[in-house]
């Protein structure tokens, strides 16, 4: 009687595709390209960071750079559509909503968008520091980002002001003044510094829905000046709780 040779039990390895990993490879140097050049473009601005300055800090030489990307202003524009395009289409998704009121929302907006300052300040300060320098294109890019968010908030704070749930405001100054707040984060918040990026995010959203319902002493601005001074005080508060 012979006997079956029972086959050995075969064991199969799953090989990632050669063009798969090609993809993982690139999409990672690109990041790392896109870090260095914002870490430069922080130290010496816009202007005074040269395409071979980015090549030597990512470790490439100049013609191998160009495989990647076309040129420092394709880095920028990358920066402004991740900092002020997305932040737009954020808010205003946050703005359209209808299973929320216009305190809730105001709330969330202010809290997401200190986070953002507080989680990326060096891109941040990069951008005001290079505003004078972005190309045309870029440069009305960025301008448009930055309308379609004071144009959101400031729909949120009329709806707010029409269905009573904030006081009698003008929109854009009562907007201007909530983006006052936290366009700073970026400027003195540290991470891993002696403030909370949660607690910051909560105060600054708190005072900016408190600030339009009312205030404690009856007393409700009546002119962007008086606004804009109730914010200051608002602020001076928050730093001497921070």
């Amino acid at each position: 009687m012979t006997s079956k040779k029972v086959p050995a039990e075969r064991t199969t390895s799953r090989k990632v595709p050669a063009e798969s990993r090609t993809n993982t490879r690139r999409g990672l140097i690109e990041q790392e390209i896109y870090v260095q050049a914002t870490r430069l473009f922080a130290e010496r601005g816009f202007a005074g960071t040269n395409f071979q300055d980015i090549a030597d800090a990512v470790g490439l030489t100049r013609p191998a750079l160009y495989h990647y990307v076309s040129s420092k202003d394709e880095l920028l524009a990358k920066l402004v559509a991740e900092i002020t395009q997305d932040a737009a289409t954020d808010i205003a998704t946050e703005a359209a909503r209808t299973d929320a009121d216009p305190a809730q929302k105001l709330h969330s907006i202010v809290a997401s968008t200190a986070r953002r300052q507080g989680e990326h300040a060096d891109r941040f300060r990069l951008l005001v520091r290079s505003e004078a320098d972005l190309p045309v294109e870029i440069a009305t890019t960025h301008e448009a980002g930055r309308r379609a968010v004071l144009k959101s908030i400031a729909s949120v704070i009329e709806e707010g002001v029409r269905t009573g749930v904030f006081r009698t405001v003008d929109p854009r100054v009562a907007a201007l003044g909530a983006l006052g707040m936290v366009n700073w984060v970026a400027w003195w918040y540290r991470a891993g510094g002696r403030d909370d990026l949660d607690t910051v995010c909560d105060e600054l959203a708190d005072m900016a829905v408190a600030g339009l319902r009312g205030r404690d002493d009856g007393h409700a601005p009546q002119s962007p000046a008086e606004a804009i001074a109730a914010v200051r005080e608002d602020l001076d508060r928050l730093e001497r709780l921070l």
